[in-house]
C-alpha cells in the first residue's frame, strides 16, 4: 500500500523510519525537557536539535520531490517540516523556488546581503552581532529568518503576506508562552535546542559551495559575467562528509554532505547518495573535504567570515581547508 505512494521503491522502508523518528522525536523531545532530570533534559535537548535538523533536510528533499510521486504531497510534506524547525514564515513554494535558483542558476542567490546589512548598521548593532558569533550564537542566522518575517511590512508589493505572518507569528508565540508557562526550563532548552539545529545547519551550508552569492528578491537575473557550466558547478560544490571511514555517520546529516553527487543527480533521494558517491567520484575525489578538516577552520574563521568579501582559499593535501573561511547566510531555510 505504501509503495504506490512513493516515487522510489527502495525508498519506502528509510523514507517511513526517517519520516516517523522526525515526526515521533520532537513531542517525545519535548517531553524530556519537561522531565525534572538534567541528564535527561540533555539527552531531550539533542534529540530535539536533531529531529529540527532532519526536519530542515526533509524540507530540501520535498523541494526536490524526491520522497514522494506527486509534487502535492511533496508540497503538504515540506510545509509540515517547516511548521516544526519554525522557516513556516515563507510558504514552502518559495523555499523550493528560491533553492531551484541554487541549481539553475548555479550560484548563491540569498535573500539579502547581510554583509552590506552590518556595514550600514550602527557601529553599536555590529559589535554586537560579531559579539554573538564569537561566542557561537548563529546571529546572522537568526537576521535572516527576521528579515523573512519583515519582508512583508517593509516592501509594499508583499503586504498581502503581513496576515499570513501575524497569524503564524501568534500561534507560534502562544505555543512557546504555554511551554514557559508549564517549564521556563523547557523553553530555554528548546532556545538551546534550536541554536544548536542552527549551527549543524550553517556548519554545512558554509563549506558546501564557492559559488558567488547574489542578494535578490523576486524573479531577478543574477549578472552574465562567466561561464557557470557543469565543470564550474562541480568545482565549486564540496562533499564535506561527516566520516570517510564510517560512512553512515552521514546520515546524521540525512547523507546531505553528498553534495557533488546530489548536484550532479538533483533527483537522487538520500538513501541512494552514498552509492551514487561511490560510482561517480569514488573515495580520492579531490572535492571531497571530511568536516575534521573544517573544524578547526569554522572555529578560527567564526567571526571573519561574516564580513569576508570571499570564502577564503581551498587548496590540496591534508591541509587544504587551512585557508577555507567558508560561506554565511546561505541557508535554504530562508526566502520571500
Amino acid at each position: 500500500m505504501l509503495r504506490k505512494h512513493f516515487r522510489y521503491p527502495d525508498g519506502v522502508l528509510p523514507n517511513v523510519l526517517a519520516l516517523a523518528y522526525t515526526l515521533a522525536g520532537y513531542p517525545i523531545g519535548i517531553m524530556l525537557l519537561l522531565n525534572p532530570s538534567g541528564w535527561v533534559n540533555g539527552i531531550g535537548t539533542l534529540l530535539l536539535a536533531h529531529v529540527l535538523v532532519y526536519s530542515a533536510y526533509f524540507i530540501h528533499e520535498f523541494a526536490h520531490n524526491t520522497i514522494f510521486k506527486t509534487s502535492i504531497a511533496n508540497t503538504h510534506w515540506g510545509t509540515l517540516m517547516s511548521w516544526l524547525n519554525g522557516s513556516c514564515y515563507a510558504p514552502f513554494a518559495d523555499l523550493r523556488r528560491k533553492h531551484m535558483r541554487h541549481h539553475v542558476d548555479r550560484a548563491d542567490v540569498i535573500t539579502f546581503d547581510s554583509k552590506k546589512f552590518l556595514y550600514a548598521s550602527p557601529a553599536w548593532f555590529r559589535k554586537l552581532i560579531l559579539a554573538l558569533e564569537w561566542a557561537y550564537v548563529p546571529a546572522v542566522e537568526i537576521i535572516m529568518h527576521v528579515y523573512v518575517m519583515a519582508i512583508p511590512f517593509l516592501a509594499p508589493e508583499r503586504k498581502q503576506a503581513r496576515p499570513r505572518i501575524i497569524a503564524i507569528f501568534l500561534l507560534r508565540a502562544a505555543a512557546f508562552a504555554v511551554l514557559g508557562v508549564i517549564s521556563p526550563k523547557a523553553l530555554v532548552l528548546y532556545f538551546i535546542a534550536y541554536m544548536l539545529f542552527l549551527t549543524v545547519l550553517r556548519f554545512a551550508d558554509a563549506y558546501q559551495h564557492t559559488y558567488d552569492a547574489f542578494a535578490m528578491l523576486g524573479a531577478d537575473r543574477i549578472p552574465n559575467d562567466k561561464l557557470r557550466d557543469h565543470a564550474y558547478e562541480q568545482s565549486n560544490t564540496y562533499s564535506n562528509l561527516v566520516s570517510l571511514k564510517y560512512p553512515w555517520l552521514n546520515l546524521l546529516l540525512l547523507n546531505f554532505p553528498y553534495h557533488n553527487a546530489h548536484h550532479e543527480k538533483p533527483a537522487a533521494p538520500w538513501h541512494r547518495l552514498p552509492a551514487l558517491h561511490r560510482e561517480l567520484f569514488g573515495e580520492g575525489y579531490e572535492q571531497i573535504i571530511p568536516m575534521g578538516l573544517l573544524l578547526a577552520g569554522f572555529h578560527a574563521y567564526r567571526v571573519k567570515r561574516v564580513l569576508s568579501e570571499d570564502y577564503g582559499v581551498v587548496t590540496t593535501g591534508a591541509d587544504k581547508a587551512a585557508g577555507f573561511y567558508g560561506a554565511v547566510g546561505v541557508s535554504f531555510l530562508t526566502a520571500v
